[in-house]
């Protein structure tokens, strides 16, 4: 794998596993490019069939559910079955390995994640998720976290029904909808407290398949470098953004297993 990289790329990835090596608080950053490389449609991509005359703004948001609630669960019932049969591909797995050697080193790796998908956590990694998890419900108005036994449980996808009929609260009798975050909602207090300080006292800075130009996970990246931190990026296609140190223009399927052997090995 690594002949087929560029003489310049290759002497990147040797820069990135050198500096990685030589600092302690390192935090990564994923977004749906990471995904996208297990099958994994990106949010913004086209949607096909009974989907195509929709915007997905127009079915992500609070004003969509409550104007059409069954419109809104019936495209997040049909996302859950174009994810369900998705697996990790080697970034997931490359991350997940390097998040299990930290354990035994003098490194400290906190791992965020853009994406609703559940693809690190089948590979073997804690990952804190700024957007919400596809797989799991709330209600729509008193926010109790919820899961119909009746139906499967969505964290265990083997048993899932994929029924778009409306479930309401046991507690309040309102909609149960997605906990995701939704466009016009806050990201969760404590996922991001958790990147704010991760990226805050952080050494090195990932951003792994996102642009690192789109706020607000884009600030964090302006956190980091504010406090110190060298930046890096992985993205077949970089962003133009002066704060990167070093940039790495592949695939992270191809990039992390490469990079993880070097710094295991170092």
């Amino acid at each position: 794998m690594l002949a087929e990289l560029s003489p310049a790329l290759i002497a990147e990835v040797e820069l990135a596993a050198k500096l990685l090596t030589t600092r302690q608080h390192i935090c990564i950053l994923t977004g749906a490019g990471i995904s996208a490389e297990s099958g994994i449609p990106t949010f913004r991509d086209n949607q096909t069939g009974l989907w195509e005359n929709y915007a997905v703004e127009d079915l992500a948001t609070p004003e969509a559910f409550t104007r059409d609630p069954k419109l809104v669960w019936s495209w997040y019932q049909w996302r859950r079955q174009l994810v369900a049969d998705k697996t990790p591909n080697p970034a997931h797995t490359a991350l997940a390995q390097w998040q299990y050697h930290t354990q035994s080193s003098h490194q400290s790796l906190t791992l965020i994640t853009q994406n609703v998908d559940d693809l690190h956590e089948q590979a073997g990694s804690t990952v804190t998720h700024l957007h919400g998890n596809l797989w799991r419900n709330r209600c729509s108005q008193c926010k109790t976290a919820y899961q119909d036994q009746s139906r499967g449980s969505y964290h265990s996808k083997d048993t899932i029904n994929f029924d778009d009929t409306l479930m309401t609260c046991p507690h309040c009798d309102s909609y149960i909808r997605p906990d995701i975050v939704w466009f016009g909602e806050a990201l969760p207090v404590h996922a991001w407290q958790t990147a704010e300080d991760a990226a805050a006292n952080c050494e090195v800075f990932i951003s792994i398949g996102t642009s690192s130009l789109v706020y607000p996970a884009a600030g964090l990246a302006q956190l980091a470098k504010q406090n110190g931190a060298k930046i890096i990026e992985i993205n077949p296609n970089p962003t133009p953004n002066t704060i990167v140190n070093i940039t790495l223009a592949e695939k992270a399927g191809v990039i992390m297993p490469l990079l993880i052997q070097k710094i295991t090995a170092l």
